[in-house]
């Protein structure tokens, strides 16, 4: 039932434990849900407790640890054996007096691995304190290594098979873009809009389905278009209203994210209007001038250099590699779109470009998610950039 196949689960494999190797690292523990998914295609909500994907150096397999009542939906999602598939009892979840870093350190030790080298996502959302606390404690080490964004960075050149997933989030992103648009009247409450943008976000398109994105839409109107990540009220839009709109398609948990801003009425601000056209603008110049070879940072001053000349700065990014997660990022916490970022692009890396230009009292978004190619950058829908007139 996995997406992908086993071979190419065990290149992913291959390539995490050539990273780390370079770090001194035997054991990585991967609790990211995200790389758990990459590195042996589970995929549950379940990450509301401890889980993890052990990656040992000497093993072909990697070994899934969550919770005992998970356990069949590991073995219906990863390409693992089964008996690579381990659950811990019930007791342990929310526990004061033991935790299921406890068990994942008694395997461990039975597996007769405690003395190898261990690394953990010192940063992941779902690798807490007491986490930490517990499996250093039940290992009897007062330091782990730091494995954090290891696999992240592993998985930011896309495979055929994932760019397919990412196109076909890309047609589901086009059709949740359009419904959002068409839910944009006079009367009509923010929160039935949404809902309609949920409605087309998991029914997709008629040849495949959508999934869950990791990011609810957000959707802010008039003054609080002038602010990013707001999400909506149950107040009914007016006309002479801006609406932003930042939305996703996702596929298998495969994203492509996309932004547009719309005017409810017939005459936009002249202020509006003129900051949409040197956005869009920019956008369009700093997408054309996308090649492998550049980095990050020069992307991003291509568009600084743009809106300069114009008079404005942005100080924030203007992107970010995405595409596989779960809530409540879809951003990969790797390369980014700004000044300093050494890293150099290269064919099937993934971005989403946000060109949000938020002012004291009214903002403008437009953004793309594109791979990189062999020559350029293609993105991943295809819509309209312009600011929308309902």
């Amino acid at each position: 039932m996995t997406l992908f196949s086993r071979n190419e689960f065990l290149e992913r494999i291959t390539k995490t434990k050539e990273s780390m190797a370079k770090k001194g690292i035997e054991i990585l523990v991967v609790c990211d849900p995200a790389n758990m998914n990459y590195l042996t295609g589970y995929d549950g909500w379940s990450f509301y407790v401890p889980q993890a994907v052990l990656v040992i150096d000497d093993q072909e397999e990697p070994i899934w640890i969550g919770r005992g009542m998970d356990t069949n939906g590991a073995k219906h999602t990863a390409f693992l054996r089964p008996e690579n598939a381990i659950g811990y009892p019930d007791d342990y979840v929310q526990s004061d007096i033991k935790h299921p870093m406890n068990f994942m350190a008694d395997i461990i030790k039975e597996k007769g691995w405690a003395q190898k080298t261990i690394g953990v996502e010192t940063d992941a959302y779902y690798y807490t304190a007491r986490s930490d606390m517990e499996l250093k404690k039940s290992l009897g080490k007062d330091t782990l290594l730091d494995g954090n964004l290891l696999v992240s960075w592993v998985r930011i050149i896309k495979s055929d098979a994932e760019i397919n997933l990412m196109k076909q989030a890309g047609k589901i992103a086009e059709k949740v873009m359009s419904t959002a648009l068409a839910n944009l009247a006079p009367g009509t409450r923010e929160c039935d809009a949404v809902a309609a943008v949920y409605q087309a976000q998991v029914s997709g398109t008629p040849d495949f389905g959508g999934d869950y994105p990791s990011i609810v839409p957000m959707m802010p109107t008039g003054e609080k278009t002038s602010a990013p990540h707001l999400t909506w009220t149950d107040d009914p839009y007016e006309s002479g209203q801006a609406v932003n709109l930042e939305l996703a398609g996702c596929r298998n948990r495969y994203h492509c994210p996309i932004a547009r801003t719309a005017f409810i009425g017939n005459n936009p601000p002249e202020k509006l209007k003129t900051l949409a056209d040197i956005t869009v603008e920019g956008l369009n110049l700093t997408l054309e001038s996308i090649k492998p070879g550049l980095t990050g940072e020069d992307v991003e001053r291509i568009w600084r250099e743009h809106i300069a000349r114009k008079g404005f700065e942005k100080e924030s990014r203007i992107g970010y590699s995405m595409g596989l997660n779960y809530p409540p990022d879809w951003g990969e916490h790797t390369a980014s779109l700004r000044p300093g970022d050494k890293t150099i692009l290269k064919p099937n890396m993934t971005f989403h470009m946000i060109l949000g230009m938020w002012m004291d009292n009214f903002g403008f978004e437009c953004s793309e998610s594109f791979r990189v190619t062999q020559t350029g950058a293609k993105t991943f829908a295809s819509f309209d950039r312009k600011l929308f007139v309902i």
